[in-house]
């Protein structure tokens, strides 16, 4: 799902025109295009890891309940704990998120500045 922040680069320095090529290329329309590729898959991965964190969440309260009820279960215990570290990693991959989605906007700014400037950056 990061495929459009990790070959950022590459798709700006080949769909930017140099100068030479400038007239040949609508550089606005395909900042503006890729924009909308960055923000639909930054909006997605987002609403994918949120749902998993929520889904993870409602597994380790119900874990947690089960053993209050049977505090011996060694089984339930490390459930819990597996539960509980994939839900820590899940809520670390959201700050991962934040700070792609910075890189990412830096780099769109700088190549794209002078053709396209979106309303919310």
């Amino acid at each position: 799902m990061r495929v459009v922040d990790d070959k950022i680069v590459y798709t700006l320095n080949t769909s930017i025109p140099t100068e030479s090529f400038k007239t040949k290329v609508d550089a606005s329309s395909v900042c503006h295009n890729l924009f909308d590729q960055i923000q639909k898959s930054h909006s997605e991965r987002e609403i994918v890891i949120k749902n998993c964190i929520v889904a993870t969440a409602e597994t380790v309260k119900k874990l947690k309940s089960a053993k209050e009820s049977s505090p011996d279960d060694i089984d339930v215990i490390k459930n819990l704990k597996a539960e509980q570290r994939k839900l820590r990693l899940l809520q670390t991959e959201l700050s991962v998120e934040e700070v792609i989605k910075e890189k990412t906007t830096k780099l769109f700014t700088e190549k794209c500045r002078s053709y396209y400037k979106p309303n919310n950056l």
